[in-house]
């Protein structure tokens, strides 16, 4: 497995977090001891309105002369978007963005693009959505293997978070290069066996990404009665290694199952510590210290 920094951990997304610019970043992860980035398809780092052919080149040029790959580019996509409105082409919109990016990725000498697949939508049944999203990754599959790249289908979004559900999208869509982009926190999160699932997702997983939380409880006080309402939990990103994910059965199971590709990092919550660059450098160099038993020699 090979180490790579999600870029959207110094992107700024949340407040009080440190913000780089993605050529800062790129540079920070060499410092930092990551072989790869995941960028961000987006402003404020890599997005398709702002990099034209001379800034890609000027981009791969320096990640070059870093020794830093393109590990994936980190796309944005909602494929339920905007269904009370047809007559809108935004799916066709959103299959264009990923097919952008797997064009950039090869510019870059990259060869993932990881994308979302849908949040639920009102007009849209569950098989409705489902059929959405096959029909729209299917094509971005098709389309991105012009340029060498696979589709790599996050477990993040509301259609196919769980992992049964995204083995059965997977193999729905049946294209030999669109995977999973398999994580362990949502699986924890939904209360499964991670390593479980780990052992079932192997052998279809391209990519995954890592951060670790812990809970902490809430409460609604209610004056009437004297008492509190429990809410659902929030959760707090931690240190790698000090939180509720079992990362040492998941990285285990994955790589039994034979899984030897890399391995990223983000920062998108806010931190335990705050988001000063000294905290953000801290949990990035923890999480190379924790990996290491995983990472190819």
């Amino acid at each position: 497995m090979r180490p790579a920094l999600h870029t959207v951990s110094y992107a700024g997304v949340w407040p009080g977090q440190a913000r780089l610019t993605l050529e800062e970043t790129i540079q920070r992860a060499k410092q930092l001891g990551f072989a790869g980035v995941e960028i961000v398809a987006k402003r404020p780092h890599l997005s398709v309105l702002d990099y034209g052919e001379d800034d890609l080149k000027r981009l791969r040029e320096q990640m070059a002369t870093l020794g830093i790959e393109c590990a994936a580019m980190a796309g944005y996509t909602n494929l339920s978007a905007d269904a009370e409105h047809p007559d809108i082409p935004l799916v066709e919109m959103q299959i264009a963005y990923v097919t952008e990016l797997a064009r950039i990725a090869h510019q870059l000498g990259g060869q993932i693009i990881r994308v979302f697949t849908a949040y639920r939508h009102e007009k849209l049944s569950e098989a409705e959505t489902h059929e959405r999203c096959v029909k729209a990754l299917r094509e971005c599959a098709q389309r991105a293997a012009d340029y060498d790249c696979t589709i790599a289908v996050q477990n993040h979004h509301d259609l196919a978070a769980h992992y049964e559900s995204m083995y059965d999208l997977i193999m729905d869509i049946d294209e030999p290069n669109c995977r999973a982009a398999f994580d362990a926190w949502a699986t924890t999160l939904h209360g499964d066996d991670i390593v479980a699932a780990a052992k079932k997702m192997a052998p279809i997983t391209c990519y995954t990404t890592c951060a670790d939380y812990q809970y902490r409880p809430r409460f609604q006080y209610q004056p009437n009665i004297v008492n509190y309402t429990p809410l659902p939990a929030r959760v707090q990103m931690v240190p790698m290694g000090e939180g509720m994910i079992d990362y040492e059965g998941f990285l285990n199971a994955l790589q039994a199952g034979g899984y030897d590709g890399w391995v990223a990092f983000e920062m998108c919550a806010p931190l335990l510590g705050g988001g000063t660059l000294d905290n953000l450098d801290s949990y990035a160099r923890g999480f190379i210290e924790y990996i290491d038993p995983w990472l190819s020699k």
